[in-house]
């Protein structure tokens, strides 16, 4: 059973080092690659998330650079953070660490970073490419979940997706990408009518709404994949949107929360600052 499993962390060795060969690579011409984190506040998985990322970072030669902002901080405060930022010419890639304490202003903020460092994608003009399939990078929850469909030699064209939560960092860049390759998308949000029937319909099942528990074994294809991109918290434990045991009653393969697409993401956002930085030192 357990080769059902989809463990992110051998996919993300493979991508951390090609990443790694390529920082060498800038490095031996003295091209430095620097990934900057904006974080405001004090949201305790965000300090989680960050770390992650400021260790997988230096592990790979990649610079950190992290900054800290209260929670109370304006908007024009953290805009002007960024363009400040911006300024360093050695910086290839910079990330605003989401969620933001206050939600509304998020579009400004992350429209304030320069598309050509955006490792993140969620500027509207990277968001733009990836819907007319000119990016050079891609969102990196999406292109993990992407990475976990090519570790099992599932090829998305003619089949039928359903992805679970059509919010900006997964579910909306993920339906674009799919639809890109040719696959026939369907999209559920909090009030689409026959839920269960469109997980079923399902060959590739795709969720990330932070609900434990939402995907059980009735509503899953048998034989289909189903990759968990959900985040939620009891007491300190961390569970995913699927009922993993169960799944694997069923599916042909799933992701595990945690050890799945998590590791994966992170070794997609360093893969983007190296592309980045390879534009940048072209």
């Amino acid at each position: 059973m357990k080769e059902k499993l989809i463990l992110g962390k051998p996919i993300a060795e493979r991508i951390l080092a090609d990443v790694k060969d390529r920082v060498q690579a800038l490095s031996a011409r003295q091209k430095k690659v620097k990934l900057a984190v904006v974080l405001v506040g004090d949201n305790a998985p965000s300090h989680t998330y960050v770390k992650k990322k400021g260790e997988a970072a230096k592990n790979v030669g990649i610079e950190f650079d992290l900054h800290h902002l209260p929670a109370n901080i304006s908007k024009e405060d953290i805009v002007a953070d960024i363009k400040k930022l911006q300024a360093d010419p050695e910086l290839c890639g910079l990330i605003v660490q989401l969620p933001l304490p206050e939600p509304l202003y998020t579009p400004e903020v992350l429209n304030a970073i320069d598309p050509s460092i955006d490792v993140d994608c969620l500027t509207h003009v990277n968001l733009g490419k990836l819907t007319m399939n000119s990016q050079t990078i891609t969102p990196p929850t999406p292109g993990a979940v992407m990475s976990a469909i090519d570790s099992v030699d599932v090829e998305l064209k003619g089949k039928n997706v359903t992805i679970v939560g059509v919010g900006a960092l997964v579910g909306k860049p993920l339906a674009i990408m799919m639809i890109n390759k040719r696959a026939s998308v369907t999209t559920c949000n909090s009030i689409t009518q026959n839920f269960e029937d469109k997980c079923l319909a399902a060959d590739v099942l795709v969720t990330g709404v932070g609900k434990k528990d939402l995907i059980r074994k009735d509503m899953i294809k048998p034989g289909a994949v189903v990759i968990d991109t959900g985040i939620c918290f009891e007491g300190k434990k961390m569970y995913g949107d699927v009922n993993v045991e169960e799944a694997m009653d069923v599916a042909a393969h799933v992701t595990p929360t945690p050890r799945g697409i998590g590791p994966i993401t992170v070794a997609r956002l360093l893969l983007n600052t190296v592309i980045c930085a390879e534009a940048k030192y072209k």
